[in-house]
Order: C-alpha cells, then structure tokens, then sequence
C-alpha cells in the first residue's frame, strides 16, 4: 500500500488554543480527504447502497444510479435523461370490414 493513502491519525485537542495543534488538525484533514478522494482499487465482500439517484442527471461520470431495481453507470455518450419520452407516427391506417 502506498503510504500516503493511510488516514491520518487525529491527536487529542490540548486544553488551550495552540496554533500548532490546529495547523496539525488542518493538515490531517487535507490528508484524510485526499485518502478518502484517492483512485485505486477495491474489494469488498458486502456492499449496501442507499438512496440510490433514479437518473444521471446532474451526477459526475461513473456515479452508480439505479433504475427500476437495475444499476446502472454514469456515462457521457450514454446518457439516461430524467424524463425522457417520445412519440411518433408514419402514415395513416385506413381498416374496413
């Protein structure tokens, strides 16, 4: 594993204001959201999503959303619009009996 993907360890606050302990609590924080913003693999045995997106519209490329019970992957080309419809006709139908 690559060392700067450990999460930092947060130290307990001294009992005063010290600009050095929040320097340090800065600091460790930056570094926890770039672990936790880190690309790499995974693996997991169990995994729940919640509160799942119904559509990709606002969501960034490669966000999991579902539809009807099926996920489904964010993707620019393949775009699975909010409220898309649509209709058409060709010609008339004329039947007499």
């Amino acid at each position: 594993m690559d060392v700067r993907l450990i999460p930092p360890v947060f130290s307990r606050p001294p009992s005063q204001y010290d600009v050095k302990y929040f320097s340090d609590l800065v600091r460790a924080l930056v570094s926890l959201v770039t672990y936790i913003r880190a690309v790499g693999e995974g693996r997991q045995t169990t995994i729940v999503l919640t509160n799942l997106a119904s559509n990709d519209y606002g969501l960034e490329v490669g966000t999991i959303f579902q539809v009807n019970g099926v996920l489904r992957v964010s993707l620019p080309y393949a775009p699975y619009v909010k409220g898309f419809s649509a209709t058409g006709s060709v010609g008339t139908v004329r039947v007499t009996t």
